[in-house]
């Protein structure tokens, strides 16, 4: 319960981190919007391909453009994170701020977006072909995945390292420090549930009941509307408990509003862990 509680405070605190300096919620929408108009630039054509009966050109189209799209949400998040970490060292940021920072890592950013690409094209041929098993496993090693890449944006906005060195990097504090992140991401989660996604899935069913053209129309138009404000949330408080987590873990003192003790129970030492059992 304590561990739940103090994850709460973490989402709370990455909360008025982003009330403090809205900008940093920009990050979020403008991925968003980049997904969109390359999910249709390149979707459509390769839609029209696929009809046509040229599956090269689609398989083609549709690498090129889940490429893109990983490199974008990368590239965002590592904007994301750079505009953070002003933040908590109190200075005023802006969203040219963080893109400064997402551009000066873009070379880092396309090997990694390459190596995230590449991971779940097998994992997903993993699934298909080895059947439940498959998705068993697949889902094993996507927990652990994520677990141990988490940092790797945060060490990409502030380090100066290419991707598999992130990689490592990540890997090697929650070796060290046996990183629980699930704990405040939960939270995070649950929270962007609560406030959001939760209050759309209820407008939907009310609109649905009424059984009206325009209410439906009404509700969905709302319910869109606390979706994208949910996944906003969602990103942007991720992002800044990211960057928090990660100076905690590597020793760097200043993670402003967040409390010490709190970031403690989502990394602890190994040596304290050990001396907890």
């Amino acid at each position: 319960m304590e561990r739940l509680k103090r994850g709460w405070r973490l989402a709370m605190v990455s909360l008025g981190v982003l009330r403090n300096d809205r900008s940093l919620g920009v990050f979020p929408i403008l991925g968003g919007l980049a997904a969109l108009f390359v999910a249709a630039a390149f979707g459509a054509p390769a839609a029209f391909f696929w009809f046509e009966d040229l599956p090269a050109l689609t398989v083609v189209l549709a690498a090129i453009g889940i490429y893109v799209l990983a490199y974008l949400g990368i590239f965002f998040s590592v904007a994301l994170a750079g505009a953070a970490a002003q933040a908590l060292d109190g200075k005023d940021t802006t969203v040219s701020d963080g893109l400064a920072v997402a551009r000066g890592s873009a070379g880092t950013i396309a090997g990694w977006a390459a190596i995230v690409v590449s991971v779940n094209v097998v994992l997903r041929a993993i699934a298909e072909r080895a059947g439940p098993l498959g998705d068993l496993v697949v889902g094993i090693f996507g927990l652990a995945w994520g677990l141990v890449t988490f940092l790797v944006v945060p060490v990409i906005a502030l380090e100066d390292v290419g991707p598999i060195s992130a990689l490592k990097r990540s890997a090697s504090i929650f070796r060290q420090r046996w990183g629980e992140q699930i704990t405040g991401n939960i939270s995070i989660g649950i929270f962007a549930f609560l406030v959001a996604f939760l209050p759309g899935i209820v407008v939907l069913l009310i609109a649905f009941a009424i059984e009206n053209t325009i209410a439906i129309g009404v509700g969905i138009a709302i319910a869109t509307i606390l979706f994208v404000v949910g996944a906003v949330l969602q990103a942007a408080l991720s992002g800044i408990f990211s960057v928090a987590l990660y100076r905690y873990a590597t020793g760097q003192a200043d993670t402003g509003p967040f409390a010490t003790a709190d970031l403690e129970s989502a990394i602890r030492p190994r040596a304290a862990r050990a001396g907890n059992i």
